[in-house]
């Protein structure tokens, strides 16, 4: 199968028409000539994760923001690089174009320089198994979904062997610099092997870039992840053909489960594009400590309430990971993992349960009870994508239908439900033009950060809601992206884990969420499905963004870069010399700066949260 890695392969029109595709570049990115500018000194978004951060990692902490600017000042000849790139996280529509941006922006300053991608992920990169990248690779992978112009294999770089097993393959190869392509886990990785890197005098430079359909590597640095939006579109399509067809067989409720892992951000954004008539988001489920008989008695009332508007139909959208949100089957998933630490085996674990998880066990239907015993993944979750929730919450809300209609409370026509798991169907789609343009954009961006000789960051993109000549290009370290999460087990007991650019959830206090609320009421009642059509690549629609990114308003990197305009501007205007009246001003308005500032940093602040 090796041999078939990087071939060029038979396209159809549209695949060929969309090789064709330019994609737009921002401003600072464009003419012959890109120079860096650095900002202050970071340190990371949540205090109390600080001090174990800078320990952890003395040689890439509190490194600088970068900003990326188009210059007219010709630098010296660039010299010629060797840099490789990796895909370590699962497949996500725009990921051959970050290869693409990358290998344009190396040719173009040196064409000399020389890209090899590793062949088969991680274990391509453990093994030094490579594939220079030409235009020949690239020619049919231009703009084109999935990963398999290198593949991929599990996403991550966790052990001292495969740590070690890195950092002599890029020694060997003589790498300038490691692109790592993925998402939370794949970005934490990066940063682990851009730390351990440093410290052992190599050379190569690591960088990581946000690629991931979940959505959830999102902080102040990283708007949207490349593939999010197409993955969103894709199955927002999918979801208003449900919608259509509830509507005119007006006799079936459809649950479908989408991916997403443990947060609600593709629901959330598939919720905004199709209103179906319930979408139902682990991160409320979890912040309101619904139980799994909550949920199904929230379900059938608005199964009931839609019955009495003569309305035997519906759409129900749920994300993969609401089963780790629902407080007792977690606890369950919980106790199951433990018992298979200790090397009990499958076939054992209903016996060894504690009482109540057993109960709550003998409780579900056999199919549920077998996809919780699968063996978890190596974060130690669930697999998530292979627990049917959709189908247990379908047959809950069924059962109990059956029992109001039998005590009189539910008076309307038999329940019937389908379910669908979206789990699969848009990984490999075609990229929107959004994904093609932000991937290539990335790609770019990360050959200035190694031509900056920087170790240690993720390539940023921002402004993101504005076209694409409006865009932001810069650069953040990891460690400014990373946490420490604390929890507890049993009484008085607590753990902290280790540093890592951990997922980021829906945010219940968000636009986006608040925008759902606003619409609740009128999804569920009024059956104002709205159909976006597929895939667009020209036409009204082909340059839409998803409204989860149109809503918030997250130019983090601009407003920074704004701020140090301010401050250049008032060091301008107050400088010895200066009259009476300015400086009494000047001093004025910063001293009232300085105290709401010092206020809302101090641990203390009701209103601090931590991105």
């Amino acid at each position: 199968m090796d041999s078939d890695y990087g071939v060029p392969r038979e396209l159809s029109d549209l695949q060929k028409l969309r090789a064709e595709y330019i994609p737009n570049l921002p401003s600072c990115l464009q003419g012959s000539s890109v120079g860096v500018e650095f900002g202050d000194r970071t340190t990371t978004s949540d205090p109390s994760s600080d001090h174990v951060i800078r320990r952890l990692f003395p040689h890439t902490y509190g490194q600088p923001l970068a900003h990326f600017l188009a210059t007219s000042a010709k630098g010296p000849d660039a010299p010629i690089i060797r840099v490789g790139v990796v895909f370590c996280g699962r497949q996500s529509p725009g990921g051959h174009n970050v290869v693409w941006g990358l290998y344009e922006a190396i040719k173009a300053h040196n064409s000399k320089s020389v890209l090899l991608g590793f062949v088969g992920g991680t274990d391509g990169l453990f093994a030094q198994k490579t594939l220079e990248i030409t235009d020949d690779v690239l020619s049919t992978y231009k703009n084109q979904g999935g990963f398999d112009m290198l593949g991929r294999t599990k996403d991550q770089i966790r052990t001292s062997e495969q740590v070690n097993a890195a950092l002599i393959a890029c020694q060997t190869l003589q790498l300038n610099g490691l692109v790592i392509i993925g998402g939370s886990t794949s970005n934490t990785d990066a940063a682990q092997l851009s730390e351990i890197f440093a410290e052992a005098g190599c050379v190569t430079k690591v960088v990581g870039v946000p690629v991931t359909l979940n959505g959830d590597l999102k902080n102040q640095f990283v708007e949207t992840s490349v593939g999010f939006d197409t993955i969103c579109k894709v199955n927002s399509q999918l979801i208003s053909n449900m919608c259509t067809d509830a509507l005119s067989a007006e006799k079936y409720y459809y649950f479908i489960r989408l991916m997403g892992r443990k947060a609600s951000h593709v629901a959330l954004e598939c919720a905004l594009q199709s209103h179906p008539n319930m979408v139902i988001l682990g991160e409320d489920v979890a912040g309101s400590k619904l139980t799994i008989f909550d949920i199904t008695k929230q379900i059938c009332d608005a199964v009931q309430t839609r019955a009495e508007q003569d309305k035997y139909h519906g759409v129900i959208l749920i994300p993969e990971g609401l089963v780790e949100s629902i407080p007792e089957l977690y606890a369950l998933l919980q106790e199951i993992n433990a018992l298979y630490k200790q090397g009990v085996s499958t076939e054992k674990i209903p016996a060894k349960l504690s009482p109540w998880a057993s109960a709550l066990f003998e409780f579900l239907p056999p199919f549920f009870k077998k996809q919780l015993l699968l063996l978890p993944e190596s974060d130690d979750s669930a697999q998530l994508s292979q627990i049917e929730m959709e189908k247990l919450l379908a047959q809950l809300v069924e059962t109990e239908i059956i029992k109001r209609t039998k005590e009189g409370t539910y008076k309307g026509k038999k329940f019937n439900a389908i379910c669908h798991f979206f789990g699969y169907q848009a990984r490999g789609s075609l990229p929107s033009n959004f994904d093609c343009d932000y991937a290539f954009t990335l790609g770019q961006v990360c050959y200035h950060i190694l031509a900056a000789g920087l170790n240690g960051y993720m390539a940023t993109v921002t402004n993101l809601k504005n076209h694409a000549s409006k865009w932001r290009c810069g650069a953040a370290p990891l460690t400014a992206m990373m946490s420490v999460k604390r929890w507890s087990r049993g009484s008085g007991a607590s753990s902290i884990g280790k540093p890592a650019i951990n997922p980021v959830k829906v945010d219940l206090n968000g636009k986006a969420y608040e925008l759902l609320n606003q619409n609740a009421a009128k999804f569920l009642s009024d059956d104002i499905y709205r159909n976006p059509g597929p895939l667009q690549f020209s036409g009204p629609s082909a340059d839409s963004k998803t409204i989860t990114l149109c809503v918030e308003d997250q130019d983090y990197m601009g407003r920074i870069k704004e701020l140090q305009e301010y401050l250049d501007k008032v060091r301008s205007f107050v400088k010895p010399g200066c009259s009476q009246d300015v400086l009494k001003a000047a001093l004025s308005s910063m001293a009232s700066v300085t105290d709401v500032l010092s206020v809302m940093t101090s641990p203390s602040f009701s209103g601090h949260q931590p991105m």
